[in-house]
């Protein structure tokens, strides 16, 4: 397993076959799964079948972009995961930020850790000119998340999503930090 990155709390490691039950114990939490399904479960069978080879085939293109699993750097439990991933239709240059963290680890500030770290990765790393993070206007705790890492609102938009999810009906808003609004950020510090 290839280690991505290391934060004070986080290992961001690739992930491998053998990660699908914990995929399915995450997303069987209907807390987790309130503003992705509505609280339905993602089932075994489609993790393994479509997600983690989804996940490898990220891997294998390229080492700075994908999915992997977030892990307690003290205990090596599975936390969840964070993407840097291009949304289909959208340049390399400006990969999406996204994550799903156990309840048990919200409001630990790991989802911020986290996604400041992968931030940091892309402007240090890659050829990245901004990176984006979408959720739904009502998922205030998302969006707190993406302005504790440095992102600022750029727009409200409508989704076309496969399900209903109460709060929908609001639409959904879309954070980026560009490669000089981070660089002045840095230098600001």
């Amino acid at each position: 397993m290839k280690i991505l990155l290391q934060t004070p709390r986080l290992v961001l490691r690739e992930f491998t076959e053998a990660d699908a039950g914990l995929l399915a114990a995450l997303d069987a939490d209907p807390s987790v799964m309130r503003f992705i399904s509505n609280g339905v479960a993602t089932p075994l069978q489609e993790i393994t079948a479509e997600h983690i080879p989804a996940y490898l085939a990220y891997h294998r293109k390229s080492p700075d972009f994908g999915f992997w699993v977030a892990q307690s750097r003290e205990s090596n439990n599975f936390l969840g995961w964070f993407h840097l991933r291009s949304e289909l239709g959208c340049p390399e240059t400006e990969p999406e930020l996204g994550y799903r963290l156990h309840r048990s680890c919200w409001g630990q500030g790991l989802a911020t850790e986290g996604s400041r770290a992968l931030i940091d990765h892309a402007f240090l790393h890659t050829r990245v000119t901004r990176v984006t993070a979408n959720t739904m206007v009502v998922h205030v705790a998302s969006r707190r998340v993406m302005e504790k890492s440095g992102l600022v609102l750029v727009r409200h938009f409508i989704a076309d999503w496969p399900v209903h999810i109460d709060g929908d009906e609001h639409g959904d808003v879309q954070y980026s930090i560009t490669r000089e609004e981070w660089q002045g950020c840095r230098e600001a510090v």
